[in-house]
């Protein structure tokens, strides 16, 4: 039951990382499209560039998505399964929909 417990704790701990507005339309955003840089989720987001930043960090730190850099520019991808998981049960008619509208 304790390693249950551990499990539950871990899955809702992930669960907060994405359920900020923010976080989730980046990782939304990295799904649907595979990868991205700042410029652009700061420009989709219509936030600042330190604001876009604090969250890649805080999904950073929880394994969600990883950094590629090239040169001065980083490159972010979605990296966890179960968050693409959860995604899928959320967005996949969007996302269906945004494919056969060419919006990927």
């Amino acid at each position: 039951m304790i390693l249950d417990l551990k499990s539950l704790e871990e899955t809702a701990e992930l669960l907060k990382v994405i359920a900020h507005p923010v976080r989730l339309c980046i990782v939304r955003g990295l799904w649907r499209n595979g990868c991205c840089n700042v410029t652009h989720m700061q420009n989709c987001l219509d936030v600042p560039q330190s604001t876009v930043s604090q969250h890649l960090g805080k999904l950073r730190q929880a394994g969600i998505i990883e950094g590629e850099r090239n040169g001065l520019e980083i490159t972010y991808k979605l990296t966890d399964e179960r968050v693409k998981a959860i995604l899928c049960c959320l967005f996949s008619d969007t996302k269906d929909n945004s494919r056969k509208e060419g919006n990927d």
